[in-house]
Order: C-alpha cells, then structure tokens, then sequence
C-alpha cells in the first residue's frame, strides 16, 4: 500500500513552475524590498504571520521571499468544489474554518492543526494569516484564535526543536494598482516555547491572550499602522502631505542619512502617524486643524481625482518634464507594446468586473499575466515568423515581450501627469497642503 502524500511533500512539477511563479510575480511590482530577513530563526520551526490586505499577492509575496517551500492555509469555503480543492493542495494551501461558518465546521480545524502540526516537524515554513480576512487600510483587524492553538499545539508535541512564531508586515504602495510597490517588513520572532515557560503558572487561554497582544503588537510595528477610527483617512492624507518633508527632516539625521526609497517611505510615514498622535495629547487644537484641514483636502482631492502621489511628489515639474522628454522619445515602442498587450487588458478588465471587492484585481491582473500572456506570446511570435525573416520576426517577439509592464508602466506616468497637472491647477487644493506642512513642523 503506498504511502499517503502530505501537503508539505515535494512535488516535480510544483518546483518546475515555481520559479516562474516567483519571476512573475516580481516583474507584478515596479520594486520589491524584504527587510529584516536575518531575523528569521534557522534550524526552528516557523510559523509565519503576516498582516493580510492584498488577496492572493499576500501569499504570492511572501512566497517570493525565497526560493524555500511554504504552506498556507485558506478560507475553507472556497474548497467546496473537488476541482479548487485539488488546485488548493497543489499549491501547497490548507483549508481552515472561521467562526462565521459555525461552530460544528470550526471543530474540523483539529485537523488542520495536526496537518500544520506535521507540517513544521518537516521543517516546512507555516503561513496563516491571523487576521482571518483582507481589508485594504494601513491598520489591522482583531486576530483570530487559531494561529495560536496551532503553535501551542505544536509546541506540545515537539519537544526537539524551538517553534517561533514570525511577524510579518506587508505595505503595498498601492492596494489597488498593478505595478505598484511592496514592502515586506520581518518583525521581532516570538519564541513560543520560551514565552509558554515564561507563564507556565497561567491557564492555557490566559497565555493565548497574552501571545495574542504581543503578536499584534509586532505586526502593527512591521507595517506603516494607523488606528483604524474617525481619524484613520485624515491620518493617512497627513502623510502624503508632508512625506517628502519627512524624508527630508530623516536624512539630515545621523542614523537615518542614509535612509532611501521604500524604507525612507516607510519610516517617514510611521513617524508622522506617531507625531499626530502624540499632538492628539499634547496640542490637540492644533493636531484636530490639521486633521480637519487633511478631511478638507481629501474631499477636495478625490472630487477631482487627483491622485496622492501628486500631493507626495517632492518636484513634480522637473520630474514631469524628464518623464515627457522619454515618453515622446520612446512613443513609436510604446504604441506598439500597447497594442500587443491590449487583449490581456480586455481580459482582464473583464474579469474584474466580475469582482467586487477591488482587492482582488491586482490577484486577477496577476494570473492573466502568468496564463494568457505566454499563450499571447506564442501567437505574436508564430505570426512574427510567417510574415517576416527570421532576422525581424526575432527582434519583435523580443521588442513586445514586455508589453504587459510597459503598458500599465505608461498608463500610470498618463495617469499621474493628469493628476500633477489638475493639483498644480487647484491652487486652494495646494493651499490646504502647505498649511498642514506648516502645523506638522
């Protein structure tokens, strides 16, 4: 009788795809940055955590990481049909009940917990989310129970190697836009076994309670966190407001001078979440007018849809006039690759149609990108070949290979000329910036 495969097995054709899973995935983000990764334990068991607001990317992001082999576990619901299932096993994807689908379905996740169980005593990297759901804010959701009875589980059973739960903070540039930015931020590992030891006198669901704040915690660190209340949207318009500022103030710091790109980003935002809230206390007058005035200005800015990176942009003219000078330079290719890509565009805004939650086009761009552009590719070069020597027909397939990229990369510089140019028009729109600017600092 043969062995029963597990999830965590290995798998040829699994490992044959994965790296172009990974490439494409990578080619998904105009920048992709992983920091803190020295701190994940070696030779442990890891249970990773992340923060959950981007769908499939979440997983696919973190996957990304390296090229070692991971499980995660789903919403069990979308499991019900035998077809997803077996999709589900092949990638490595577990199902778990929430309580939303009962209590009788929630019983079942003692399986899942002895999978996940064997899981790490295999030395494969676990991944939940333990928020249980997405949502597209810079804030997090209360987390759910069964990250925890997992790790205590597995602590239980093995006794020969330490078990750390990871924290894991995803920041997209952008929750909606393809092409956008990540940053993935590895917080502090909380040893489980050290921390069980540490409370051994407490009742089990008394230590839970505890990991269950510490972990939060760690994972608001690791993210760009904004409470999630009335202020949330006034917060955020804040720090667009006065990001390049920010950036400005760090670099002349003697431990952050060398702070660029997505980390000075980063930094530059969770300082001036930290600087309203400690206004709220300190001069609440003055941090309750500068969020008024950012309520005022986002009003102002979504009526005219204007973007928030033309608010962040430090020197939009010079940075404009650069871009247009490459745009007319490049404008014959840029046609062409957007031509090529045009029916991956089509397809794809058809199935988003079918969604209604946002947070999952980029999953859908992601997916017609990895199946229908090679089959598109195959088509434009089998064409190519018939109609042109070889000479030629080789130099187009490879000219409109990265039409996909090029295309959403031109239709965000369009977008966001359009945008810089309707806030440099809106001289009130600017007036409200530049006074927020002045209260912050």
């Amino acid at each position: 009788m043969s062995k029963q495969r597990k999830i965590q097995d290995s798998d040829w054709l699994y490992s044959f795809l994965r790296p172009y899973v990974d490439f494409v995935v990578r080619l998904s983000y105009r920048e992709m940055r992983f920091v803190g990764r020295e701190r994940i334990p070696k030779d442990s068991a890891i249970i990773f955590a992340p923060n959950h607001t981007g769908t499939l990317m979440d997983a696919l992001v973190l996957l990304a990481m390296d090229s070692s082999p991971k499980v995660f576990v789903a919403r069990a619901d979308i499991f019900k049909k035998p077809i997803l299932a077996k999709i589900f096993a092949f990638l490595k994807i577990m199902p778990i009940m929430r309580m939303r689908d009962g209590i009788d379905e929630v019983k079942r996740n003692n399986e899942t917990i002895e999978r996940a169980v064997d899981v790490l005593r295999d030395n494969i990297p676990f991944c939940i989310f333990p928020e249980g759901m997405h949502q597209t804010k810079f804030s997090t959701l209360p987390l759910s129970k069964g990250i925890f009875r997992i790790a205590f589980q597995a602590q239980e059973l093995m006794t020969d190697k330490p078990l750390y739960i990871v924290p894991m903070g995803i920041r997209y540039g952008n929750f909606f836009r393809f092409r956008s930015t990540v940053r993935i931020q590895i917080g502090e590992p909380i040893n489980v076994g050290a921390f069980i030891a540490e409370r051994k006198g407490m009742h089990p669901q008394e230590q839970m309670n505890e990991m269950r704040t510490l972990l939060e915690e760690r994972m608001r660190e690791s993210i760009l966190y904004i409470p999630n209340d009335e202020d949330y949207h006034a917060t955020y318009e804040t720090c667009a407001a006065v990001v390049s500022r920010q950036e400005a103030i760090l670099r002349k710091e003697k431990e952050h001078h060398k702070l660029r790109g997505l980390n000075a980003y980063f930094t530059a935002n969770n300082r001036t979440v930290k600087q309203i809230q400690e206004l709220k206390s300190s001069d609440p007058e003055r941090a309750r007018r500068i969020l008024d005035l950012a309520n005022e200005a986002r009003a102002l800015r979504t009526a005219q849809n204007i973007s928030l990176k033309s608010v962040a942009l430090r020197f939009p003219v010079l940075s404009n006039v650069l871009k247009g000078i490459i745009f007319l330079l490049l404008l014959p290719y840029i046609l062409v690759t957007t031509i090529a890509s045009l029916p991956t565009t089509l397809l794809s805004n058809f199935l988003n149609s079918k969604f209604k939650d946002a947070a999952f086009h980029n999953s859908v761009r992601f997916l017609v990108n990895l199946v229908a552009w090679p089959v598109m590719m195959i088509i434009y070069a089998i064409v190519a070949y018939i109609a042109l020597p070889w000479q030629f027909a080789l130099a187009l397939t490879l000219a409109i290979l990265p039409s996909p990229l090029v295309a959403d990369d031109v239709y965000r510089l369009i977008r966001l000329w359009v945008s810089d140019f309707k806030l440099w028009r809106n001289k009130p729109l600017r007036k409200k910036y530049a006074e927020i600017r002045d209260l912050m600092f």
